[in-house]
């Protein structure tokens, strides 16, 4: 750090801290700091300087100014630039970088539950503050700015900390640190709150009942308006004394074991299971994460030997280990991005906290790490493409990676080779298997099966488990059926040979149909799956029973249990590799059947777990798909069904295209979209259409085309592309005439009227919307009719045709009801609340709540705006920045930047109205650089003449 501007502006110099003398210096090191690593024109440092009243001589003065720092700096960090200046500075040399990069991992850690570090990073972030951020640099526009979003971020920071240490207790540290702010931000509600709760849980129920009978007496006062919801919660709670106040330990900061259970009977490796222990305990803070990759081919024990090393080092990474199959011999080995969001999870972030890019989801994860001692094991790693973006940030973490295949392009890396065991290696563990008494009383033989196994840790594993469940079988009759394999395949050495033998042996016990189950099930290529889904690869009703029959075989494994309750199974890599080699036995026509009753089936459930969801606009006209019916009941619980099987329909989609199941590919993707729509969840939306239309455009399937292209195109809405959704629309609108679905094209011209009416050109949003209007009502379906109804009604709203917008909101409303479609109803009333002032707050409410109870977040944002904009109308101030916050930070989530900004903007118009400068300042910068972001250019030329208003005032 070389300077300070966390109170007074100091710069380092010989190790010691220096204050600049001359005040127009200082401000001119200010306004480069705050403009750090950008260049910074004359005349905007002449303007900073000395505003409106500059020298003659005032290109000469700034010469002169930059000269002396210059001296001070060095010429490679202070340069002059046309048409002015750049000061090179990275954001860690600042305090004020440093506390944001502090405040930012303890916020994250906040999040995900880790209080311990979130005090930590966020105590160390507070205490870099030594006064009021620029405090003895002059008033320009520019500081005054920066000093006001520093200040608020130290605030926000402050409470953040007070949050985190309340999680931990220590409410007395929390009091004494609040006294100071409260008294200089008396209305700030969450500090009030923080205080309240504090003091109760120190047995100070009577003060803590007074810090809000003063807050509601200073919100009246000063505003005319109660104390929010949250904090009059609170008082009740308190009041009643509620044992829910009570401080309760958290189980999300406890370590996370996910380690397979250790092996009983490990046996040999020890020359390597030590050079493993000595890697992955190498690391040090200050150093890169010791990564170990174990290498070697299917069955030499690789991941054994991992999980029983990781066991080995428990004791070492006291915050848990991390397990995570990679999938990496599968046909899809598993997406870093979904590796990333699962690791996440079990680190306490989930939902709307996990990230949607991949970067950014490996920068929150390295974020969590940090702090924490943690290995992390890596099963079946495709390659390093994969494993980088799960690499921790330093070396109190260590990795274990386990590989078919070399990863030489991680840097830093140990390799371990492994191969089939020593002979010595292999009896004990053959013997620890079977028992040592039968291996003594028919050694010759064991030796026979040890050889015939080509000492594959695997093969001797699936052997010896053979004998070990069969007392009475002599060890003679086990070589006798390995020695008729050998001489059928004439190799029962390392590698492939020796895994498929002993799989053969396996399989050949099994009956018929579960033989063909195991080898079907590896046509799924799904991670896990339910045990209904063999009943369709096998063309039966039900098949739990051989499900039952291949657990007992140890053939398929239970991985675990979904949000559902359903038991996950799964068929471990190797085994999976081994059934598609045996079902390749099996004639084309019979696997493409197989896969087809399959996918009938995950669409059949699909789309009767959409139909327990509100009806959605998306859903298209039925394709020529079979649906092949499963015993599966989502009724009762059809987000549940939808949250446990994400993985597996995106798994469903790409193997339709992969069979050249072009209908089955677009149909199934589009049975998930009701879902992807009421959770906002835009990228698998996106991945598992763009997956569809690659196989439907190979097919030349013109109706799947268009129906993928209109689901695409709503994505694209939704974040503001509307000039890359409009040719989508377009496309998929000459597909529709061309097939004559009239519901399809009235669907695509509905779509394109909502775009012209966010570019503001409502003429042509109504000519748009009446079209698709009649088109809908010649197809009949009158859940879309209820919308386009809606969206004709606002646009002559926007015309400023009330009246006839009543009609159309009336009709749209009495539809929705006729057809039960609460959802629909909820956005009517939302739109209806501009029609009447005084039924305003009515319809909002009441919109709300059904949102709120469907579950639909993002029009559950837009309810909230649109009440932030009547209780601005109301100059409620205060409900206005409650309801406009929550809606900012759900529209953030969802990245819906039009919402974002729309929010920012209008706190900022309210702080304008309450001559709040610095927070209308902070608000409107805010709204001006999202509108910016897509191009709205009316929006963001009204918050820039905004904002030059208040810097000329």
């Amino acid at each position: 750090m070389r300077f300070r501007v966390l109170g007074r502006v100091e710069l380092l110099d010989d190790a010691e801290w220096r204050r600049i003398g001359a005040a127009k210096w200082r401000s001119l090191l200010a306004v480069l700091l705050v403009e750090r690593d950008r260049v910074v024109s004359n005349d905007r440092i002449a303007a900073e300087l000395w505003g409106e009243r500059q020298p003659r001589t005032v290109d000469n003065q700034i010469y002169g100014y930059v000269a002396r720092l210059r001296r001070l700096l060095g010429p490679e960090q202070l340069v002059t630039q046309s048409p002015g200046y750049r000061l090179h500075v990275y954001a860690a040399d600042t305090d004020a970088g440093q506390f944001a990069v502090l405040a930012g991992r303890g916020r994250a850690a906040l999040r995900s539950g880790d209080f311990e570090s979130a005090a930590r990073d966020l105590d160390a972030a507070l205490e870099l503050w030594r006064g009021n951020p620029y405090e003895d640099v002059p008033v320009s526009p520019m500081i005054r700015a920066e000093a006001d979003r520093l200040a608020e971020a130290r605030v926000d920071a402050l409470e953040d900390w007070a949050e985190a240490q309340l999680a931990r207790g220590e409410h007395g540290a929390v009091l004494a640190r609040l006294a100071d702010f409260i008294t200089r931000h008396p209305l700030r509600e969450r500090l009030r709150q923080t205080q309240m709760l504090a003091l109760y849980r120190q047995g100070r129920q009577a003060e803590a009942i007074g810090v809000y009978i003063e807050l509601r007496s200073l919100l009246a006062e000063e505003l005319g308006v109660d104390p929010g919801g949250a904090v009059q919660r609170l008082y009740e709670q308190i009041v009643r004394a509620d044992p829910a106040l009570a401080v309760r330990p958290t189980t999300a900061v406890s370590p996370v074991h996910q380690l397979p259970p250790d092996i009983p009977d490990f046996t040999g490796r020890a020359d390597t299971l030590a050079q493993v222990v000595d890697a992955v305990s190498s690391g040090s803070e200050d150093g890169p994460p010791p990564v170990t990759v174990l290498v070697g081919g299917p069955g030499v024990g690789k991941s054994s030997l991992a999980v029983h090393a990781a066991h080995a080092v428990r004791p070492r990474f006291a915050d848990g280990q991390l397990y995570l199959d990679l999938g990496g011999t599968s046909v899809r080995p598993r997406d870093p991005a979904m590796l990333l969001a699962e690791v996440l999870g079990a680190l306490g972030v989930r939902g709307e906290w996990v990230p949607d890019d991949l970067n950014a989801r490996a920068a929150l994860y390295r974020s969590l790490l940090a702090r924490r001692r943690m290995l992390l094991v890596l099963d079946d790693a495709a390659d390093a493409g994969q494993v980088r973006p799960l690499l921790p940030p330093n070396g109190n973490c260590a990795v274990l990676i386990t590989t078919r295949r070399s990863v030489a392009d991680l840097p830093g890396a140990r390799h371990l080779e492994l191969d089939v065991f020593a002979a010595a290696e292999a009896r004990d563990l053959f013997t620890a298997i079977v028992g040592a008494r039968r291996v003594e009383a028919e050694p010759e033989h064991a030796e026979a099966i040890l050889r015939a196994c080509g000492y594959l840790p695997l093969a001797i594993r699936i052997s010896g488990g053979k004998l070990a469940g069969r007392a009475k079988w002599p060890l003679r009759a086990l070589r006798e059926r390995l020695d008729d394999e050998s001489q059928r395949l004439d190799e029962l050495r390392v590698g492939e040979s020796g895994v498929r033998a002993s799989f053969e042996l396996s399989l050949r016990s099994l009956p018929d149909d579960a033989a063909r189950g195991f080898a079907l099930l590896g046509l799924s290529c799904a991670r896990s799956v339910p045990a209904w889904v063999l009943g369709p690869l096998l063309g039966r009703a039900r098949a739990d029973d051989v499900m039952d029959v291949l657990l007992d075989a140890s053939l398929v494994q239970v991985v675990d249990t979904d949000v559902t309750g359903q038991l996950r199974y799964q068929l471990p890599s190797l085994l999976r590799a081994y059934a598609v080699e045996v079902a390749g036995g099996y004639s084309l026509e019979d696997r493409r059947a197989a896969v087809v009753r399959l996918l009938g089936a995950w669409l059949y459930v699909a789309e009767k777990a959409a139909e327990s969801l509100p009806p959605s606009l998306f859903r298209p006209t039925p394709g020529s798909s079979v649906r092949v019916k499963a015993p599966v009941d989502v009724g009762r619980d059809p987000l549940g069904w939808f949250e446990a099987e994400r993985a597996t329909a995106l798994d469903a989609v790409a193997l339709a295209a992969e069979w050249g199941l072009d209908e089955l590919a677009w149909e199934l993707a589009a049975a998930m979209v009701s879902y992807y729509d009421l959770r906002s969840l835009h990228q698998e939306w996106l991945r598992g259409h763009e997956i569809a239309l690659g196989a439907v455009r190979k097919a030349g399937n013109l109706k799947g085309e268009a129906v993928l292209l209109t689901e695409l195109a709503q994505v694209q809405i939704y974040r503001d592309q509307f000039d890359t959704a409009v040719p989508t629309l377009h496309r998929a609108l000459e597909l529709y005439r061309g097939l004559g679905d009239r519901r399809g094209e009235a669907l695509a011209t509905g779509a394109l009227a909502t775009i012209e009416r966010f570019r503001g050109r409502h003429a042509d949003a109504l000519d748009h919307a009446r079209q698709a209007l009649e088109l809908v009502i010649a197809a009949g379906d009158r859940h879309i009719e209820a919308q386009l109804r809606n969206g004709i009604a606002v646009i002559h709203l926007a015309q400023g045709s009330a009246a006839e917008a009543e009609t159309w909101f009336e009709s749209a409303l009495q539809l929705s009801r006729q057809t039960g479609d609460v959802h629909r109803e909820a956005v009517v009333l939302r739109e209806m609340s501009q029609l009447s002032p005084d039924r305003a707050l009515e319809r909002l409410r009441a919109a709300h709540d059904m949102f709120e109870q469907l579950g639909d977040d993002r029009c559950l944002a837009y309810t909230l705006l649109r009440m932030g904009q009547v209780y601005a109308a109301l100059r409620d101030g205060f409900q206005t920045a409650v309801v406009l916050t929550r809606a900012a930070t759900w529209f953030q989530r969802d990245g819906d930047r039009m919402g974002e900004a729309s929010c920012w903007q209008l706190l900022g118009e309210l702080d304008i109205g309450y001559e709040n400068r610095a927070a209308a300042r902070l608000h409107l910068g805010r709204a001006l650089a999202l509108w910016q972001t897509f191009g709205a250019e009316e929006p963001a030329l009204s918050v820039r003449a905004r904002l030059e208003e208040l810097e000329v005032g």
